[in-house]
């Protein structure tokens, strides 16, 4: 049930879960102590004439026991909640940064509701099975063991009959469970597809609207909620149905204990305080057992959880660590880079670039041209190191990009993709995190340079107004001149640039095609051009096609050549 990646990895951790099981067993000593106290108590007041004196000493040790018992448990209880807590932190610590890792082209097939709900919701799913079921499992184990020793040394026939009925207890819990795995992985996958259609249909809801789809997006939505109710129902039937009968074996054992010790007395071959005192510890003989049956259960969507976040965490990463070598400072001059060879195939078998090469001049502006799928996309992946070449490699200076620090290089670079992401913040903070130390003046310098000054005078509370879930206070366009204002912010030598004006109206691309060319100027620029505007204001062209190059140069000279460019272009 427990799987082994969740094992406790850090020294604290497994000081936690130590702490657990060894309270854990203290307070089944207790018991056991809290049992034998009681039943000579019962014993030498009412059936060996004590006075009140001499029963003091027992009273005392029962006294003892229940303090001792209540303490263990609680300790015990607070090192399993520390240890949840710790285990859970570290996890979703490092599939934060494991996601950030693979990068926006190795999670665009996954889903971002079920991503959200997987690092949040599924984390905390795992709670159940780190703070009750990982501790109880050894508990389980342990606690039975020492009330049997101590009915055995009781009564060794009580001690037979409670190890018999033992295994009857795991045995149906894992019958039972069988069926509980089933109806919980389905209810998982339900609510996995739920949180997805809700965050799409949220992001997706002017478009819904505007196509006339918005009732059967709400219908849709509706069934898979009936089926998640369907499926939560179908797992509470089989919960109850395990709850029924963990305590139906454990009642069963425990009459079985009381008559043969009930017939024993009555003919005097068992004294009556070995058989209260084995009588008391029988409903703690089962009662870690039945704590596991229902720990079991309550354990179950962390195993689903668990599953998904380790399936994550173990789809490999670029290597983009590379070497120790530092790039220089991020106010350093322009950088050349160069294409040298460069093949990279997707997971599915299509070849995005084919032995792909060229040059980006330094302090001058690249455009890539070619049809969708041509692979200029990949090139500014690879350029940005969310994904690394097959073969052939990129140089900055001659240099290899592969042996340079990806952090330190990534902080030379700045990135405007065709639709920026825009976090609920406010716009300040959208803003700062080009720059997270930028002064004031430097933050109003970048907004006026991407006209984005004009923005914030129609916001209610300018830079302090909150832009909601992916800044759905602003239009594409207004998002666009942040996206712009960030790059300006960050004033990198390298920048990158995804046709930030290609789903504006002309106006607005006009406005925005001058900041561009204004953020442009004196920088190594690679855009990835959709526009014959942007191909034309470009220093030098690199034309793909299926992955390979087949024309570069001056945009000029191209259209005079009368080759690809000229056909994308339009030229007679």
């Amino acid at each position: 049930m427990i799987d082994r990646r969740l094992w406790p990895r850090g020294a604290r951790e497994r000081l936690a879960l130590a702490g657990a099981v060894g309270f854990g067993l203290l307070a089944g000593l207790a018991a056991v102590g809290q049992a034998f106290g009681l039943s000579r108590l019962i014993d030498f007041a009412f059936l060996g004439g004590a006075d009140r004196a001499a029963a003091a000493g027992w009273l005392t040790l029962l006294a003892l026991a229940a303090v001792a018992r209540a303490v263990s448990g609680a300790a015990g209880e607070a090192c399993a909640q520390e240890l949840s807590i710790r285990t859970r932190a570290e996890l979703r610590g490092r599939l934060a940064h494991h996601l950030v890792a693979l990068g926006p082209h190795r999670v665009a097939g996954e889903r971002a509701g079920e991503l959200v709900r997987t690092a949040t919701v599924g984390v905390e799913a795992l709670d159940a099975t780190l703070s009750q079921y990982l501790p109880q499992a050894m508990l389980a184990a342990l606690v039975p063991l020492v009330i049997l020793a101590a009915v055995y040394a009781a009564d060794p026939l009580s001690a037979l009959v409670l190890f018999v009925t033992l295994p009857l207890v795991p045995l149906f819990t894992a019958l039972v469970g069988s069926l509980a795995a089933a109806r919980t992985a389905e209810q998982w996958r339900t609510l996995g597809r739920l949180s997805a259609r809700l965050l799409d249909g949220l992001h997706g809801l002017p478009t819904l609207v505007a196509l006339g789809r918005a009732e059967d997006h709400a219908d849709e939505v509706g069934r898979t909620a009936e089926r998640l109710r369907a499926a939560a129902m179908r797992v509470l039937r089989v919960a109850f149905l395990s709850g029924f009968v963990l305590e139906l074996l454990a009642t069963i054992g425990t009459a079985l204990l009381a008559v043969q010790v009930g017939l024993r007395l009555l003919h005097g071959h068992v004294e009556f305080a070995p058989a209260l005192f084995v009588l008391l510890l029988a409903p703690e003989f089962y009662k870690p057992l039945r704590a596991l049956g229902a720990s079991f259960h309550a354990a179950m969507p962390g195993r689903d959880a668990a599953a998904r976040i380790f399936a994550l965490l173990e789809t490999p990463a670029s290597d983009a660590s590379g070497g120790r070598c530092l790039v220089a400072p991020a106010d350093g001059p322009a950088q050349g880079v160069a294409f040298e060879g460069v093949c990279f195939t997707y997971a599915g078998g299509r070849t995005a670039l084919d032995g792909a090469t060229f040059v980006l001049p330094a302090g001058r502006m690249t455009a890539l041209a070619g049809p969708s799928g041509a692979g200029k996309s990949t090139a500014a992946a690879l350029l940005l190191r969310f994904l690394e070449p097959a073969a052939g490699r990129i140089a900055v200076d001659g240099q290899a990009l592969a042996d340079l620090e990806a952090e330190a290089w990534r902080r030379r670079i700045a990135w405007v993709p065709q639709r920026p992401h825009l976090f609920a913040g406010t716009a300040r903070e959208n803003l700062l995190l080009a720059r997270p130390g930028a002064a004031a003046g430097e933050l109003e310098r970048a907004a006026a340079l991407a006209r984005f000054d004009e923005v914030l005078a129609e916001l209610p509370r300018g830079w302090d107004t909150p832009l909601g879930e992916a800044g759905a206070r602003l239009s594409s366009g207004q998002a666009q001149r942040l996206a712009l204002a960030r790059a300006f912010l960050r004033d990198a030598p390298l920048l990158i640039l995804d046709e930030p004006t290609a789903h504006l109206d002309p106006a607005l691309q006009a406005r925005l095609s001058e900041a561009t060319r204004e953020l442009c100027r004196g920088r190594t620029a690679l855009v990835v051009a959709h526009r014959l505007e942007t191909l034309a204001s470009a220093d030098h062209v690199v034309v793909l096609e299926a992955g390979r190059v087949v024309e570069q140069g001056v945009p000029r000279e191209l259209r005079a050549a009368g080759g690809r460019f000229a056909t994308l272009w339009g030229t007679p």
